[in-house]
Parts: C-alpha cells; sequence; structure tokens
C-alpha cells in the first residue's frame, strides 16, 4: 500500500517543506501566543503581546520616516536596535496576518553592525537611508535567497546575484530584512497563492489588504516595516495602501530600476510595471525616490530614464511654489460610482485645500473606459501562455479570490483570450499613443479654466470606489489602471476612515452599469467601519517630483483640519 506522503502531488510536498522553512526562520523565542481566531483587529496585537519592549514600541511606532531616519544619523538609535525591533514586529505580523515569505534577519544584523560600525569610525552615514529596515514585495531577487513569487515551480532555485533596485537599497544605507507576500500571477487586487497562503488586513482579518503588493501593505500597516518596495502595473501599490491606511506612490514606469525583477507577464512592454515605496509617511515615499534616484539607477538599469532628482520641480518653482494652487478633482471615472467613505474623502480633500487658499476645479470622466480596456487586452494579449508557463509541476491556476471557491469556477475577467498577433498588438499601442495624446491636450486645456496661467497642478481622485473588502470580493481596479495606461505617476494619501454614523448607504433606483450596482451593493457601513480611505494624486508622466511636492500640499492642508 503507497503511504499517503506518496499519493501527495510533487508540488504540494514543495510547498509543504517551503512553510516549514519559512516558520524554521523565526526565532523561537518571538513565537506569540495564538490570538483568538474570531478576533478581527489585530493592530494592537505588537502592543499587547509582550514581546516588544517599551524603546522598540517607541521605534517601531514612530510615524514618521524621516524622524527615524534623523535619529539613525545621530546615533539615538543604533541600526541594530531599529532592525531588531522592526523584525520583531514583522515577525508577529507575520503571526496574525502571514505577510512574509522570506525571513533574513541574521543577515539583516550583521549589515546593521557593519553600519554602526561605519558611523562611529567615519562619522557619517553610509547613505540617505543609513540604518532603515526596508522589506521588500517577492519579486526582488537577493543573492543567495529563493524568489518564490507564489510559484510552487519557483521553489527551489537562489538567486545568483542582486536585482538592481537591491544593489541601489544597499548602497543608500538600508537594511533588508524580510520579504513579503503576492497572489499568484500578481494579477490580482487581493493576495493568495498556494505556496503562502492568503494575507490579511489588520484592520479587519475579513478583508483583503489589497494586491498585488498585499503582504507589504499588512505589514506597514502593522508597523513591522517602516517602508517597503512594491511594483504595481495596475493599481498593486496604489490599492493596498489605500487598502491598509499608508501613502503609496507609483511613479512612470521608468523613472525607478525594473532591471533583475521576477515577474508576470514579463517581456511586455506596452504597460510596463512601476516599481514604487508603500510607507507610513510621506516623507518615506520622498527619501526612497530621491536616495534612489541620486543613485543615478540608469548606469545599471538600461531602461531607466537618466533623470536625476529635480529639486526645483519637489519645490513646485513651476507651479507659483505652490502657492494658490489649482486642482482638478474627478469624483467618479463614469461607470462605477465610489461609495460614501470614498465620496467623503474627496470632499474633505476639496475644502483642505479650499481653506488652505488653494482652488478645486472639475474634471469630467472621458474615454476612461478605453484606458481600461487596452491594458485589459495587453496583458491577455498571450492567451495565458505566461501564466501556464510558470504552473510546471502540476500547482492548479488559482481563478477565484473567494476562500473555498471552485476551481472550475472561471469569472468572466480570468477567462484565456485568443491570443493577439503581433500586429493586433501594435494597434492597441497605436490606440494607447492616441489616448496618452488626448490626455494631455486635455490636461494643458484647463489653462483657461485655473486662474493661474498653466494646467492644474495634479488631479484629485479615488483609489478604488470603495475601502478594503471581503477576501474574493475585488472588482476591476478601474481608478488605478487608467493610470498605468498613461504612465503617469500618482501617489495615494490616507485622509479619513469609515464611519458608520456618517457614511450612510443612499438608496438608488438607477446604476451605470452592472459593476456599478454590484459596488453599490455590496457597501455595508458596519463592516467597513474604521477602514482607512485615501485619495489618488495624479500628475503628468516623469514629474514624480512635482507629484510629490503638490502631495506635501494636500497632506498638510489635510492635516490642518
Amino acid at each position: 500500500m503507497s503511504s499517503q506522503l506518496n499519493t501527495v502531488p510533487g508540488w504540494q510536498e514543495a510547498v509543504a517543506d517551503k512553510r516549514q522553512r519559512l516558520q524554521g526562520l523565526i526565532p523561537k523565542e518571538w513565537i506569540i501566543p495564538p490570538i483568538p481566531e474570531d478576533q478581527q483587529n489585530v493592530l494592537d496585537t505588537p502592543k499587547d503581546c509582550g514581546l516588544l519592549t517599551d524603546r522598540e514600541l517607541e521605534i517601531t511606532n514612530t510615524p514618521d520616516v524621516s524622524v527615524i531616519l534623523q535619529k539613525l544619523a545621530n546615533a539615538e538609535w543604533s541600526a541594530v536596535e531599529v532592525t531588531t525591533a522592526f523584525s520583531k514586529r514583522a515577525v508577529i505580523a507575520h503571526q496574525v496576518v502571514n505577510c512574509l515569505t522570506e525571513i533574513f534577519i541574521e543577515q539583516a544584523l550583521q549589515r546593521a553592525a557593519e553600519l554602526d560600525a561605519y558611523l562611529k569610525e567615519h562619522g557619517r552615514t553610509v547613505g540617505p537611508l543609513h540604518g532603515l529596515p526596508v522589506s521588500l514585495k517577492d519579486q526582488f531577487p537577493i543573492k543567495g535567497l529563493e524568489t518564490v513569487m507564489g510559484y510552487a515551480a519557483w521553489i527551489g532555485p537562489v538567486a545568483e546575484e542582486d536585482a538592481v533596485l537591491v544593489q541601489l537599497l544597499h548602497q543608500a544605507g538600508a537594511v533588508l530584512y524580510v520579504r513579503t507576500n503576492v497572489p499568484q500571477t500578481l494579477m490580482w487586487g487581493e493576495t493568495h497563492n498556494n505556496v503562502f497562503g492568503r494575507t490579511l488586513n489588520p484592520y479587519n482579518r475579513k478583508l483583503t489588504p489589497g494586491g498585488s503588493s498585499g503582504g507589504e501593505s499588512a505589514l506597514i500597516a502593522m508597523h513591522g516595516s517602516p517602508l517597503g518596495v512594491g511594483s504595481d502595473i495596475g493599481g498593486s501599490i496604489r490599492v493596498p495602501s489605500h487598502f491598509c491606511g499608508l501613502y503609496g506612490f507609483k511613479p512612470s514606469s521608468h523613472r525607478i530600476p525594473s532591471y533583475g525583477i521576477v515577474n508576470s507577464l514579463d517581456g511586455q512592454d506596452s504597460i510596463p510595471t512601476a516599481i514604487g515605496p508603500l510607507t507610513i509617511s510621506l516623507s518615506g515615499v520622498t527619501a526612497f525616490i530621491r536616495s534612489i534616484l541620486n543613485t543615478e539607477p540608469w548606469r545599471y538599469c538600461p531602461n531607466t530614464v537618466p533623470k536625476p532628482w529635480v529639486q526645483d520641480e519637489y519645490l513646485l518653482k513651476n507651479h507659483g511654489e505652490g502657492k494658490k494652487l489649482c486642482f482638478g478633482i474627478m469624483w467618479d471615472e463614469g461607470s462605477v460610482k465610489p461609495q460614501p467613505p470614498v465620496l467623503r474623502a474627496l470632499g474633505m480633500t476639496k475644502k483642505a485645500l479650499e481653506a488652505s487658499g488653494h482652488k478645486v476645479i472639475e474634471w469630467k470622466s472621458l474615454r476612461h473606459a478605453e484606458y481600461v480596456a487596452i491594458a485589459r487586452s495587453t496583458w491577455l494579449a498571450d492567451g495565458s501562455e505566461d501564466y501556464n508557463s510558470c504552473l510546471t509541476t502540476g500547482e492548479p491556476l488559482i481563478n477565484s479570490m473567494v476562500p473555498g471557491a471552485d476551481p472550475n469556477d472561471v469569472p468572466a475577467f480570468r477567462v484565456p483570450r485568443k491570443p493577439l498577433t503581433a500586429f493586433q498588438q501594435w494597434q492597441l499601442n497605436k490606440e494607447r499613443r492616441a489616448l496618452r495624446k488626448a490626455h494631455l491636450d486635455r490636461w494643458e486645456a484647463t489653462i483657461s479654466e485655473t486662474g493661474t496661467g498653466r494646467p492644474i497642478d495634479a488631479l484629485i481622485c479615488p483609489v478604488a470606489p470603495y475601502a478594503a473588502v471581503p477576501h474574493g470580493q475585488t472588482r476591476s481596479s478601474i481608478y488605478t489602471i487608467i493610470w498605468n495606461t498613461l504612465d503617469c505617476p500618482a501617489l495615494v494619501i490616507p485622509v479619513t476612515k469609515v464611519d458608520r454614523h456618517v457614511d450612510i448607504k443612499p438608496s438608488r433606483e438607477s446604476f451605470w452599469s452592472d459593476e456599478d450596482r454590484a459596488v453599490h451593493e455590496m457597501y455595508d457601513s458596519e463592516i467597513c467601519e474604521g477602514l482607512p480611505v485615501g485619495i489618488q494624486l495624479v500628475g503628468p508622466t516623469l514629474l514624480e517630483e512635482a507629484v510629490l511636492g503638490a502631495g506635501e500640499v494636500v497632506d498638510k492642508a489635510l492635516k490642518a483640519v
């Protein structure tokens, strides 16, 4: 008679081994007692579990990355103690929301000790991110480590060299210590795969933290990392940031180096992946972008635009130096109306800016459905050959994020399409080019409305039509895909939290689309109570510094009220 082990498919054996090895990397003294399964909000677990000292709680609860960097630079905090504190908190987070895929704390502490020794000997930091723990989405190879990216077939092989961004983070003085979970194929607004399982939202574990950078958002929301790096091809940085109350930034696609990463749809360059940060503070976004650009990444990554950090753009020198700006505001994209908390966040942002002396004008949706259609057609142009090539061990393709879903129940947007010919893809590229031109002309035409003598300085819009939703309930990422198709930089800024007494579900008799009806009907203020809600701030292609400068204006205005 065959043993039970011999009846288990090989890919499942590999998964079991990988999970066991990951668990073995957690120091035994850092394992916490299980929390009740029905405890949904676990944000206080790091404080309540008793594992962290008061000093470690002070370090990890610091709400501003610039403060952490300052204390590291002046040796008020050592890199070793900061790394230890965030490592412990990351491991705590993992035990309650399942967010990690790789843990390499021993190497991180060795690196931190080297940084402390350098600072003591030379009296200066190694670089602008000196001693800062930085987490990475499970797409960034690190020499000697596996990069599984949610595929059983990718278990085993280890990287022979670091991805370019990993090299540059090291050069800037960062301490890398963990990598985080992603969905199988990456092309999901949630985070679940057959290797590591499902990542949960720490605000409510019945809800998703978003995807595909959902491991990052869950970890950072629990302050298990002050700053993480993700990727975004359709909202994969921005949606998780919005769902978990973080600042997140999708730059233009070729501003931050991507060479050496592993990826889905690798080689598809019509709508490229953008690399960017998720973090606890706007200063973290700026520190990351400025630090990486100052390493001259185009010298190491051939498709990175050779544009260094431009301080005058960040200071809004060409935007009235940040005084009396004019913003556009897009309340909806025309087919799906945002739920009440999202509309309230937009309204709060508008009022805050106007109270600070700025102007906000309406931006009506136009042809946005075309942007989304082009993106979807491009991503499916291979007829799912990319996905299938990564499932060589017999591992099944995940077709639904609903817990316990029938694997044979394939939603319409996951049904493979007939592959496009090269000529057909070229036609999509031509359509995209025309749409980008139309958008640029429309942006420039706002000069007639702004009263500043220039077009709008940035555009405010939703990140998604809802706050975090139950597992398996995310819909199309239409509000973020638009800006990938146009290759515009887009910043997520947290604004408020759902208040069931204020964000009351309205009565509606007519709907713009079936999707609009579904989003309206799924809103439940009781389930959403206390969830973060953010807005998206968008600017023209390759003007990342100006978007971050405008983001400072928006963030300051919101905090003033």
